[in-house]
């Protein structure tokens, strides 16, 4: 079992940036692959950003490519995404997910824990 609890969610202004963390727990949590997803009112949850268990790998969404920074810190068993040049399209909740192996890192049923989520609010 790993337990993932996010934190760092607010509201800023559109051009602004956040900085979400991850905190996980349990079973060797860093082995694990974690990613962020995003779910936004009336839309489905979207895939942001995967990182591998090394820290070496990252994937990003189109949507945030050259904009978010995937990160982890596995003496602190910690997952980040630093979040620059927010816009309203950004507004969502934020949720951490961890798996311990996948083919397929964009796709949410590949990852079997989650997080409760953040909210991020951007207003323009």
């Amino acid at each position: 079992q790993v337990q993932l609890v996010e934190s760092g969610g607010g509201s800023v202004q559109a051009g602004g940036s956040l900085r979400l963390s991850c905190a996980a727990s349990g079973a060797n949590a860093k082995s694990h692959f974690m990613a962020w997803f995003r779910q936004a009112p009336a839309n489905e949850r979207e895939w942001v950003a995967t990182i591998s268990p090394s820290g070496a790998g990252t994937y990003y969404g189109d949507s945030v490519k050259g904009r978010f920074t995937i990160s982890r810190d596995n003496a602190m068993n910690t997952l980040y995404l630093e979040m620059n040049s927010l816009g309203p399209e950004d507004t969502a909740m934020y949720y951490c997910a961890a798996t311990i192996v996948t083919m397929f890192p964009r796709r949410e049923t590949s990852y079997k824990y989650w997080g409760q989520g953040t909210q991020v609010t951007v207003s323009s």
